[in-house]
């Protein structure tokens, strides 16, 4: 049922874009055309590349913001205070993402809760444009998938002895130097998945950009759906094709990198 999606997909990239009467005919034939398309268009290579890069800085914002709030609620917060934060971190995902996104529209706007803020407070005279780029985006965006990198290395780092930190403390380790060679070790199979889907999630969004971004902060997924839009479904295909190797590429990178095997990555 997964597969096959997909597989229509993948044949709907490799077939031109004919008129109804012709599908099935004898110009019906797969052909590498679509694709080509991608590869000689730079516009399109260069927003392709731009989201990447984007997705990227996503994924490595949530995993700076995660770590440490995955570790406080697995090794330092106790008895009803972990259930308090957990509650605290899933209560804003019980609304619907778009609310959640035109929530930011309110706050970043030009007279939004933010810039009135700044400018009662003395520190700008003027409203600052804070959509203007990617910055909103990448906001927007690193804000909506945290639980999905919070709660994937909490897991892992829930089953951590406690016994290893002491020790490691009585024996006159550094947190730094605990975190680099016990803790975080332990939570690579979480970091990954936890990178992995967050990474995912932002390449394929296409509600954040739309909501948050301006015209120079197009998203690759916003040109899939252009040409969803204009009929053009081998074009699409083909492109949401090429986005989708590129995750499925990601993620054998961070199982490489984090020396995790797809066994260790689904349990």
């Amino acid at each position: 049922m997964i597969l096959i999606p997909q597989l229509i997909m993948f044949d709907y990239s490799l077939r031109p874009m004919l008129p109804l009467r012709e599908i099935g005919g004898p110009k019906d034939i797969w052909t590498l055309k679509n694709y080509m398309v991608f590869f000689s268009n730079r516009l399109h290579m260069a927003i392709f590349f731009k989201t990447i890069w984007s997705s990227i800085i996503v994924t490595s914002t949530a995993l700076a913001i995660c770590y440490p709030i995955a570790f406080y609620l697995a090794k330092v917060a106790r008895g009803a205070k972990v259930g308090w934060l957990m509650i605290g971190l899933i209560i804003p995902y019980w609304i619907n993402e778009l609310l959640r996104l035109f929530a930011w529209q309110i706050i970043l706007a030009d007279m939004g809760i933010l810039n009135q803020l700044l400018i009662f407070l003395g520190i700008i005279a003027d409203p600052i444009n804070f959509r203007m780029g990617n910055g909103a985006v990448i906001l927007g965006m690193t804000y909506a998938y945290i639980l999905f990198m919070v709660f994937p290395i909490y897991n892992v780092m829930e089953s951590l002895d406690r016994n290893q930190l002491d020790a490691a403390r009585d024996l006159g380790a550094s947190w730094l130097r605990i975190h680099y060679k016990i803790v975080m070790p332990h939570a690579k199979p979480g970091i990954a998945v936890g990178c992995t889907m967050t990474f995912m999630l932002a390449a394929g969004t296409v509600a954040a950009p739309q909501l948050l971004g301006s015209p120079s902060s197009f998203w690759f997924t916003q040109v899939i759906n252009t040409n969803f839009e204009c009929a053009n479904w081998n074009l699409g295909a083909a492109y949401a094709t090429v986005l989708m190797l590129l995750c499925v590429v990601f993620m054998f990178m961070m199982l490489k990198l984090f020396k995790v095997g797809l066994k260790e990555l689904t349990q």
